[in-house]
């Protein structure tokens, strides 16, 4: 580059220092600092960029080539033409921008200028925009106090943007103070939740406790809330019984909520009341809270407010364990999708893995596959600590052994029991050894889970324990986990909750009255969306009636049941059933493949968002790739599906 002309090198700085590619203001930008017209074609025969309506570089990596090795000053110079060139009136937050990069030290003014642009930006669900925009407003805040409020405005956006080093480093800078009470309080509340993010590990229920503890007398609404991350983040951290319990006690020392309460609040009593007084003791509260905060979304929407729910995912979590099936996908959807609207990442993430959970137990498993595969890419891009509660249990009901296996062994050695992954790593190894028929190692599995204190991994975990126990021959175990699961059920009420429960009444009961439970549980799972249970409920009744000597009875159930398992996907429950139905006599027949199952996960996840009408761009942002690696998958998913063309994607319906 020294070797190209003066002005040459000038333009190429000004396209570097402009990352939009807007040729039209690198020309005006030019014209400001008097470079002459013939530089572009210089610029151009150096092959390291092109320019027509847009400025495309050969590589990304030479635009931050140029840019980093220009002189600081050179690269103000750069920045203050193109403030000067844009047009405040028409893009406001450009200019801020351009400004903010060219002053040589503080500047309120401009500041004031680039605390607006972040907010704007997060009005447009531009998270890590906003956190960029809200940085550089507190490197050039001459006011020491005012510094610290805009580094904690900032730290917080580049958290939920997922750049959760960043974060800590504004937060080192807030920490320089001097601090006010609150704003010590919010330090150590934000520090929590990056340590969360990051690792999660035992230390993390404390530093919320403790957080929550000092923000009390100062902001009641926020010390609840923090409360409930405390809650939250014991539960998920695999804490023993006692440690979760101390810590639900403690919440119960929160302030009082407002009047009326929010969904949270409710949300944050009906928990503290299930961790200390029981399952059926916080049903209701735990309900309404969940309806509350759909409700309350559906207003925010209707209103077009686009404001981030990090609540949402944890009341999808809440939902399996009460056994509302819709519910959970209700609040799963609506996660995911505000996190994405407003660009937070670090919600997104566990959004993602929470509806994935959802979409297994609907029966949904290439579609959970492929928001596994997104939430994997962005714990890779960002450092989040990777959960394998999606894979985990997506694994199982597959049936895949080496794969779950791997998983469980994976979670094991990373410090299974510091994410909570242990529990769910149980509940998968129940449900694998279930499915393959493996019932002595489906119970010891079983029995793990259901020790747990986090009461969605209990409830999943009981009817595997029921099963598991009752076919291994373990009449008492059986019966004593029907008994807590019965008693969840009733409290429940929901049809999910009372079919798995008549299915597990009718494998402990002998004889011909068996016969009534297994019916009734067919009549209430077909109501449910857990198309999973709903199979599986045929395939115990046609093993059941093989048994009695009702062959052709059996064959009818375990036909449907074969059907539908292998229809999701769930091969270790089809195999099952296909067995069986060899041992009546009847060979099961081959189910016919969809289009997409010549697709791998990923290259489905890629198709199915290009028929939405997303570009490879925009697709490369979402799942942290390059718009040539995407252009490169499509090309390979357009020959193995015989398409040429993105209409045509869109048409075969994936």
């Amino acid at each position: 580059m020294s070797a190209l002309p003066s002005d040459a090198q000038r333009l190429l700085l000004l396209a570097a220092a402009e990352p939009t590619g807007d040729a039209t203001l690198l020309f005006e930008a030019g014209s400001y600092l008097g470079i002459e017209p013939s530089a572009v074609s210089a610029a151009e025969v150096s092959g390291l960029l092109a320019i027509d309506s847009v400025v495309r570089f050969r590589h990304p990596l030479v635009r931050s080539a140029i840019y980093g090795a220009a002189a600081p000053s050179e690269r103000r110079r750069a920045h203050e033409a193109l403030a000067d060139a844009t047009d405040a009136g028409i893009d406001p937050d450009r200019r801020a921008w351009h400004q903010g990069q060219a002053v040589p030290g503080n500047d309120e003014n401009i500041a004031i200028e680039l605390e607006r642009a972040g907010d704007r930006a997060l009005l447009r669900g531009g998270m890590a925009a906003a956190a960029a925009f809200f940085q550089r407003a507190t490197e050039i805040t001459p006011d020491p106090a005012v510094r610290i409020q805009r580094a904690m405005t900032a730290a917080q956006a580049k958290y939920e943007a997922g750049a959760a080093d960043e974060a800590l480093s504004l937060l080192a800078l807030a920490a320089q103070g001097p601090l006010e009470p609150l704003q010590s309080a919010r330090l150590t509340l934000f520090r929590a939740h990056i340590s969360f993010y990051l690792a999660r590990s035992d230390d993390v229920p404390a530093q919320f406790l403790a957080a929550a503890r000092a923000l009390a007398p100062l902001d009641r609404a926020l010390s609840r809330e923090t409360f409930l991350f405390a809650l939250n983040a014991s539960i998920n951290s695999g804490a023993d019984a006692g440690d979760v319990r101390n810590v639900a006690e403690a919440a119960r020392a929160a302030p009082r909520p407002p009047d009326p309460p929010r969904p949270l609040d409710v949300l944050l009593d009906g928990l503290v009341k299930t961790c200390t007084q029981g399952y059926a003791a916080g049903v209701g509260e735990l309900r309404e809270s969940l309806m509350l905060l759909r409700d309350e979304q559906l207003e925010r929407d209707i209103a077009g407010e686009s404001d981030s729910d990090r609540w949402l995912w944890l009341a999808s979590r809440t939902a399996v364990a009460l056994f509302e099936d819709d519910l959970m996908r209700d609040l799963a959807v609506r996660s995911v999708a505000i996190a994405r609207r407003t660009g937070a990442v670090a919600t997104l993430h566990a959004a993602l893995i929470t509806h994935s959970v959802a979409l297994v137990l609907s029966g949904e498993f290439s579609r959970a596959a492929e928001l596994l595969d997104e939430s994997g890419a962005i714990a890779r891009a960002t450092g989040a600590v990777p959960l394998p509660h999606g894979a985990l249990i997506l694994a199982s009901w597959r049936g895949r052994e080496a794969e779950t296996t791997d998983l469980c062994d994976s979670a094991a050695r990373s410090g299974g029991r510091a994410s909570g992954a242990d529990n769910m790593a149980q509940y998968a190894l129940a449900v694998l050894h279930n499915a393959t028929g493996n019932f002595e190692s489906a119970l010891v599995a079983a029995l793990r889970a259901a020790e747990s204190d986090e009461f969605a991994v209990v409830g999943l975990a009981l009817p595997e324990l029921v099963e598991a126990a009752s076919r291994a021959g373990r009449s008492e175990q059986a019966r004593a986990a029907y008994e807590q699961l019965a008693g969840r059920a009733h409290a429940s009420s929901t049809e999910w909750a009372l079919g798995v429960a008549a299915r597990s009444q009718a494998l402990i009961t002998p004889g011909e009255d068996a016969e009534d439970h297994y019916r009734e549980s067919l009549d209430r799972l077909t109501g449910s969306r857990v198309i999973g249970y709903l199979g599986r409920a045929h395939l115990v009744y046609g093993e059941w009636l093989r048994r009695e000597g009702r062959r052709r009875e059996a064959r009818e159930q375990l036909r449907t049941a074969h059907a539908m398992l292998t229809d999701i996907g769930a091969m270790g429950f089809a195999d099952r059933a296909a067995k069986e139905l060899r041992a009546t006599g009847e060979h099961p027949r081959a189910r016919s493949s969809r289009p997409g199952v010549v697709l791998t996960e990923h290259e489905l996840h890629i198709a199915r968002l290009v028929a939405t009408g997303a570009t490879s761009r925009e697709v490369a942002e979402m799942l942290f790739l390059s718009p040539r690696t995407i252009e490169a998958h499509l090309r390979t998913i357009f020959r193995k599906l015989g398409v040429t063309s993105r209409r045509q994607l869109k048409e075969l319906h994936l």
